[in-house]
């Protein structure tokens, strides 16, 4: 990564963040699938970050948090914006092993729907 990231973005095009922040900033809404993994991963920790300042700055309901297993409080103190949201709003869990996944695909497309209400605060927007 250290030489063939910068080889791909000095002489082939855009930084990866820059694709990353246009990508969360040019769309209506942001999903951010939450796994062990994910809060692992780099750059996956800079795209919730970013995704949860546009949240905040905004003051809309652009971020839907789906967990695909179940992560104790404590892994995501690390991830101090995550687990504000997580406190305040509802988020979405994927399904377990042999669970009808009907209800989770109702909920996510009633996200994703769900239009904003400019007089409202950020904090108070229920998510589903």
């Amino acid at each position: 990564m250290r030489e063939l990231l910068p080889q791909l973005e000095d002489n082939q095009g855009r930084p990866i963040l820059d694709n990353v922040v246009d990508g969360i900033y040019g769309s209506r809404k942001t999903i951010c699938l939450i796994s062990r993994h994910y809060l692992e991963s780099e750059w996956c920790s800079r795209e919730i970050q970013l995704a949860s300042f546009r949240l905040f700055d905004e003051k809309k309901d652009v971020l839907v948090l789906v967990f695909l297993e179940d992560i104790p409080a404590c892994q995501l103190s690390p991830y101090h914006r995550m687990r504000q949201l997580v406190k305040k709003r509802t988020y979405l869990t994927w399904p377990k092993p042999g669970q009808d996944t009907r209800v989770f695909w109702c909920k996510l497309q009633q996200a994703l729907e769900r239009r904003e209400d400019p007089d409202e605060d950020c904090t108070t927007l229920p998510l589903l």
